[in-house]
């Protein structure tokens, strides 16, 4: 890692990027403009706190469950699926488990809150949501981890809660994508980058992260599974590089790669609003919050690709000293920044 701090900027930038669409994620852009003015000079809201949402506390999650799986020796399968699973399930009991979750994930780890049911089953297979990678961050941040590690278990977390292909698929893409600008990635050449890792994987299926979890889907075998997820990504990247060839920063970014509800447009959206302002960052989140679609996750993620680009000092330092669970936050980044 470098000076700049990735990991912490990107985590701060998720925080961020989700407090700042917090309150805009149901409404549509004239009610947002109507209610917080031009979205160019949108303030984070909550004084003294900034509250987040799930998509921190779950990233948070994930988080506590790699320092406590890698902490034990080699990353593995069970050595992360276990923490990871006590987490769900402790956030699934939080009195602070208020955030509007998602239905899927509240699902799913109650299915996970029996502990003898097996991940798999427990995991909603129809379901590709965004909450299979609006936490995904951390693991595109943590050194120390091979590829195979790190796409593993970017799927497994995935998986626990949305079995979807595209949802694992997306949220591989999505650590990877962190992964890359942390490491310097020329923004320019993202989405290139990203195609050709949709490629290289396309039928590339985890099994001892994912177990048989292929087979609750509707393929014949675990290539075709994967790859139904992969192709989808494909598709709303072509759809992100079109949207980049003529960029309309005034245009609700929703219109162009959608609104955010699912995985792979989460992903994309989030992409269009950091790759539209690569070096404003702060226009990045308010842009990505003031959307027709899932906001607070389009903004969160678009947070931790600006964060992991630019580093930490990407942030108002007044905005970094009022958002929830900062202190954790910087724990985490600078842990990993220090590595």
């Amino acid at each position: 890692m470098t000076n700049r701090r990735p990991a912490t900027g990107s985590l701060l930038g998720l925080a961020l990027g989700d407090a700042l669409g917090y309150p805009t994620e149901f409404s549509d852009v004239p009610a947002i403009l109507d209610a917080y003015g031009p979205w160019r000079e949108m303030e984070l809201p909550g004084h003294p706190v900034a509250y987040i949402t799930d998509d921190t506390q779950m990233a948070l999650a994930v988080a506590r469950a790699l320092r406590t799986g890698m902490g034990h020796g080699t990353l593995g399968p069970e050595r992360f699926e276990r923490p990871l699973r006590e987490e769900f399930v402790d956030w699934y009991l939080s009195p602070d488990n208020n955030r509007a979750p998602g239905n899927t994930c509240l699902r799913a780890c109650g299915l996970l809150r029996t502990g003898s049911r097996s991940w798999q089953d427990a995991s909603q297979i129809h379901s590709k949501g965004c909450g299979a990678n609006m936490r995904v961050t951390p693991l595109g941040l943590a050194p120390g981890l091979s590829d195979e590690q790190r796409a593993g278990a970017a799927q497994l977390q995935a998986g626990l809660t949305h079995g979807h292909p595209t949802g694992l698929a997306a949220a591989d893409l999505t650590a990877h994508a962190v992964r890359l600008l942390a490491e310097g990635a020329e923004p320019t050449g993202l989405v290139g980058m990203l195609r050709s890792y949709a490629y290289e994987n396309r039928e590339t299926y985890h099994e001892a992260w994912l177990g048989d979890l292929w087979r609750r889907g509707e393929e014949s075998t675990p290539q075709r599974f994967i790859a139904r997820g992969w192709d989808e990504c494909l598709g709303v990247l072509d759809r992100l590089r079109g949207a980049l060839r003529e960029p309309s920063p005034e245009t609700d970014p929703c219109l162009d790669t959608g609104a955010g509800w699912i995985a792979e447009q989460a992903l994309a959206t989030a992409l269009l609003c950091f790759l539209l302002f690569v070096d404003e960052p702060v226009l990045a989140l308010r842009r990505a919050a003031c959307t027709s679609g899932d906001s607070d996750s389009i903004a969160a993620l678009a947070g931790a690709f600006a964060g992991a680009h630019l580093g930490a000092d990407a942030w108002p330092k007044e905005w970094v000293e009022r958002i929830e669970h900062r202190d954790e936050l910087l724990g985490f980044g600078a842990g990993w920044d220090l590595a």
